[in-house]
């Protein structure tokens, strides 16, 4: 799938460059990895770590992510994490940076997902199989960094040093990843003409993600939220009580899907169909083991209070 199938732009096909490799297998080799990045915002071994250094709630969180970056603000975080309600981000932000330094969080979100990883994949985690899609999966992450352009978070990730073990370097090569097709799609949104709060609604109207982990997570308010809905249901996107996607908002998300495929696949060109292939089936069964083992489990995400 190229974004090129549904553009609303004639002729963009004409102008707008060729993927290096087809969107839809780099999608699959993301995809399927991605519960070894995503599970350390739901694990206790995170939440443990942060609070030590001072850090509960959802400060954790957004210091965590954010402390590639640097000693910042709330600004530039509401800015790149897009979907968040700011007022939760400078509840905060800076405040965690009194407390403790980017170094020291970015040292126990590496604890944290070496502990949680051995708890995950058990015996596995020494396998070859980790060792190889660590390999594959870092040459992909190394590869992305040619392309910093408009990727702010992603390139203050791909700066930091790898570990050593196979299994981190794994978590670490996918959560660059991760942030890149992440930076991509906030391009994607932002051409779409949607806020972070629209995004949302939408999402969950699609059906994919509960509204009520969306709405409990990112901070709006019962208010802002049902604005939102009102403003995205006169734009012909949803309808219904229970808000669900029009023709035109399936259409748009399609959309988006595979603009954020598109500007995703660069990052693994180097590793073509085949390794891409591969990488998705050693990855298979890793993911697979970090979902039994409980460690996606949203109910364990960061308390409410900042």
């Amino acid at each position: 799938m190229t974004v090129t199938t549904d553009s609303p732009h004639p002729g963009e096909s004409r102008w707008l460059p060729g993927p290096a490799i087809d969107p839809a297998v780099a999608r699959r080799a993301w995809r399927v990895a991605e519960p070894l990045h995503g599970m350390i915002y739901f694990v206790p071994e995170a939440h443990e770590r942060y609070a030590a250094l001072g850090l509960t709630g959802r400060t954790g969180y957004f210091a965590s992510r954010a402390a590639a970056l640097g000693p910042v603000g709330a600004e530039p975080v509401t800015a790149a994490f897009f979907n968040f309600n700011p007022r939760l981000v400078a509840g905060a932000l800076p405040a965690a940076w009194e407390r403790t330094t980017p170094a020291a969080v970015l040292a126990a979100r590496l604890a944290a997902a070496d502990a949680a990883l051995t708890r995950g994949l058990g015996d596995a985690i020494h396998g070859p199989e980790v060792a190889e899609a660590a390999e594959l999966a870092r040459r992909a992450a190394e590869s992305a960094a040619a392309h910093p352009q408009g990727r702010p978070l992603f390139a203050a990730h791909a700066a930091l040093p790898w570990p050593e073990q196979p299994h981190l370097v794994l978590w670490q090569a996918q959560t660059v990843l991760r942030e890149f097709r992440g930076d991509g799609h906030l391009a994607a949104l932002l051409l779409a003409g949607l806020t972070g709060l629209e995004a949302l609604v939408l999402h969950a109207a699609s059906g994919e993600v509960p509204e009520r982990f969306l709405r409990r997570s990112r901070g709006w308010s019962d208010e802002q939220w049902a604005g939102a809905v009102d403003d995205l249901r006169g734009r012909g996107l949803i309808e219904g009580d229970e808000p669900v996607l029009t023709g035109d908002g399936r259409a748009q998300r399609e959309w988006i899907e595979a603009a954020t495929d598109r500007l995703a696949a660069p990052a693994y060109a180097v590793l073509g169909a085949d390794g891409c292939a591969r990488l998705a089936e050693l990855a298979r069964p890793l993911s697979r083991a970090i979902v039994a083992a409980g460690l996606l489990n949203v109910d364990n995400a960061a308390p409410q209070r900042p």
